[in-house]
């Protein structure tokens, strides 16, 4: 089941969004300072083209550098990320179909925030 529901999720956006996801991240490698940023957009480019199937994990408790990075992706870019994913989110769960790519749309809203210090499995 979870790979119709990524066939279908990459057909409604899921490809558009990764392709997005992964020129943001090669836009902040090229940078030294915006290279764990970039790493950040590579995980969620993965997620965002496939995300039935895969579950969001802690890695155990937030160094300090995690932290520190989270504060500052939420502060810079995350808000407004998640933001946009719970809307698609909202969007989707209207109908009674939509409502599994709206978990899934959630989900990524959820690591949107915070993707230091997670995993994905």
């Amino acid at each position: 089941m979870s790979v119709i529901g990524n066939i279908i999720w990459i057909l409604t956006g899921g490809l558009v969004g990764a392709i997005m996801w992964c020129a943001a991240g090669i836009a902040l490698c090229i940078t030294v300072v915006g290279i764990p940023f970039g790493v950040q957009c590579f995980k969620i480019a993965g997620l965002q083209l496939a995300p039935f199937g895969r579950q969001v994990v802690s890695d155990g408790e937030g160094s300090t550098l995690g932290v520190i990075g989270n504060v500052l992706w939420v502060l810079l870019i995350g808000w407004i990320l998640a933001l946009a994913h719970v809307a698609i989110g909202i969007a989707f769960a209207v109908t009674i179909i939509g409502i599994p790519f709206a978990v899934q749309s959630f989900k990524l809203a959820v690591l949107s925030l915070a993707p230091f210090g997670r995993r994905i499995v």
